[in-house]
């Protein structure tokens, strides 16, 4: 596949997956799933791969679902094969259990702003580093969508339920440094020396005994998958739900115009 909205480097055992559609805070089109998930399949089976770095390209992490009804030619999609169309989790979800359930170690380097799925995403790697302009944002209830992409799994998973509950809920944009605070990520560090960081770590993971590593991962990540891919079959549910309501015709308008939504509870 023809990488256009992605870029994957590797060396030294460490492969680096960048998304890369800097000018929408590389915000998720169709397109970029399909090829954020052809990366994540090389990368499984390449045997020189030690250790997977998620980043982004520009101010943001990844702001979530595109919205925006444009596509341009970087947008076409490729042709799905029958195990695409069979994959109960298409696209967004996919993403999640691919990255969560990845046999190498996983390192998200949070560089700026991480909403919606991009959340999500984030949480699905094994460690978070933040740059100090990271952001974090549960943002669904703002559109009047339920949490999705594994997010109602992972969120708890990681900061407990009445922590997660409340950024759910409120849909709150917290900074590096709360993040932190509620261990929602490992460390956080002066932007320009946010790669530096990241790279020192995942260098000493991929310089360790990876057969053990990668063994350590799968045990521990073993029945916690199941859950994930349970959770995100209940997502797709609910947001086909609320997909119906007033409050996500007003969540998407306002979404649109700029402005506060005005929800009715319908």
């Amino acid at each position: 596949m023809e990488y256009r909205n992605i870029i994957l480097e590797k060396k030294d055992g460490v492969a680096t997956l960048t998304l890369n559609r800097p000018d929408k805070l590389n915000a998720l089109s169709q397109r970029l799933c399909q090829e954020v998930a052809h990366a994540l399949a090389d990368v499984a089976t390449d045997d020189a791969t030690k250790v997977l770095v998620l980043t982004g390209n520009g101010r943001g992490f990844c702001s979530g679902a595109d919205q925006t009804p444009s596509q341009g030619p970087n947008d076409e999609l490729e042709p799905e094969g029958r195990n695409d169309l069979m994959e109960p989790f298409a696209r967004f979800g996919k993403i999640t259990t691919s990255l969560y359930g990845l046999g190498k170690p996983t390192i998200a380097a949070v560089n700026g702003v991480a909403v919606g799925a991009g959340f999500s995403y984030a949480m699905a790697c094994d460690i978070r580093i933040a740059s100090e302009a990271a952001r974090f944002s549960c943002i669904f209830v703002r559109r009047a969508l339920v949490p999705d992409s594994g997010a109602t799994f992972l969120l708890p998973l990681h900061v407990g339920l009445s922590k997660a509950l409340e950024l759910m809920y409120t849909g709150d944009m917290i900074d590096a440094h709360e993040a932190e605070r509620i261990r929602l990520v490992s460390k956080v560090v002066p932007h320009d020396q946010l790669m530096e960081a990241t790279y020192e770590l995942a260098n000493r993971i991929a310089s360790g005994p990876s057969v053990t590593i990668e063994l350590m991962k799968r045990v521990t990540r073993w029945s916690s998958e199941a859950i994930l891919r349970q959770q995100i079959i209940q997502e797709t549910w609910a947001q086909g739900i609320v997909g119906q309501t007033q409050d996500r015709v007003e969540g998407a308008a306002a979404f649109r115009e700029k402005r506060e939504p005005h929800f009715q509870g319908r």
